[in-house]
């Protein structure tokens, strides 16, 4: 009798389970996150426009994107090869070195799984010195208290680039610190430090809190012909300059020349296309309200935000491109 109870009973759920739809089922979300940086930068608010545009349509992509602050480029480039992210902000620079097993990854050799997908605003690098440091020009940072930028981090990087060129040895002709970038404000105005670098997009909350205090501050500018021979010799990098407007509390009256590099948008090859895709495919058709989120975006046109890549563009965001006649 046992036996035919249960014999029966699976009957009627095979008669039930082949009457209902898998159309009606809803599909599982699924969640990626992005990594960005320091919440005070460029890179925390760009992780949270893309989400904001995307997570709009989460039920018609069964997509939901979240954002982590992260410690910047290597950091991230790192995490999305471990698969612990599966998008990372990081600097133009920072992709190449990754791609070519360069600098960071001199030992771990070239990350053949990193994909591109786009790049954002550039971001110049920012020196930022105390009035009464007597600090106007580059080669005054020997013998100073200078901020370059933790380990891992894009200012870091492009601080000792250009310091390098320059003939600058920041391991013995200056007192050199290694804290994030969103410390160096209050540690410049708490006269800690004579100057820091930043790399990052205008305008900025640390650089504003950094020109808004007591202590005068001033921008110093990056140039000269070993700054010349560092732009010439890499091409992520291009000159540029600080727009003094969004900082009216620092001295100097004129924007302020420096170099720069690019934001740009990476992946993982492991990353499915269509979760590329639908990211691409929202941030690039509503590229109009994604550049009123933050100032920074106002440069952005369709057209650079495909510049500066070293790295393949990944397969889903390739569609896109082609779709649109970007990339024919």
């Amino acid at each position: 009798m046992k036996r035919i109870f249960v014999f029966a009973l699976s009957v009627v759920l095979v008669m039930v389970f082949s009457f209902v739809d898998v159309k009606t089922c809803p599909a599982k979300t699924r969640f990626v996150t992005i990594g960005t940086g320091g919440v005070t930068g460029v890179y925390y608010p760009t992780g949270g426009a893309i989400g904001k545009i995307v997570n709009k349509k989460r039920k018609e992509y069964n997509l939901r994107v979240t954002v982590e602050s992260t410690g910047g480029s290597v950091f991230n480039v790192n995490a999305v090869m471990a698969g612990d992210l599966e998008f990372g902000i990081v600097q133009s620079d920072r992709q190449y070195q990754a791609w070519n097993g360069t600098k960071d990854w001199k030992d771990k050799g070239p990350q053949k799984d990193l994909r591109a997908i786009c790049s954002f605003h550039p971001e110049s690098i920012v020196l930022v010195a105390g009035d009464d440091t007597g600090i106007k020009k580059f080669k005054d940072l020997r013998g100073k208290h200078v901020n370059i930028g933790n380990p891992g981090s894009g200012q870091r990087g492009n601080s000792t680039d250009a310091l390098t060129s320059c003939g600058i040895d920041w391991k013995k002709d200056m007192r050199a610190e290694g804290i994030k970038a969103a410390e160096s404000a209050k540690m410049l105005q708490d006269g800690r430090i004579d100057a820091f670098f930043y790399t990052v997009g205008h305008p900025n909350g640390s650089i504003k809190e950094a020109t808004s205090g007591k202590r005068k501050v001033h921008f110093v500018p990056v140039t000269g012909s070993c700054i010349d021979r560092l732009v010439a010799k890499w091409p992520y990098y291009a000159k540029a300059y600080i727009p003094v407007k969004f900082y009216p509390m620092a001295s100097n009256k004129k924007n302020v020349s420096t170099f720069a590099v690019k934001a740009t948008f990476v992946t993982s090859a492991k990353v499915p296309d269509d979760i590329v895709y639908a990211i691409t495919k929202e941030v690039f058709d509503n590229l109009d309200a994604f550049k009123k989120l933050h100032p920074a975006y106002g440069v952005l046109t369709k057209k650079n935000m495909l510049e500066a890549l070293s790295a393949p563009i990944h397969p889903g965001a390739m569609k896109y491109y082609k779709e649109v006649g970007l990339i024919k």
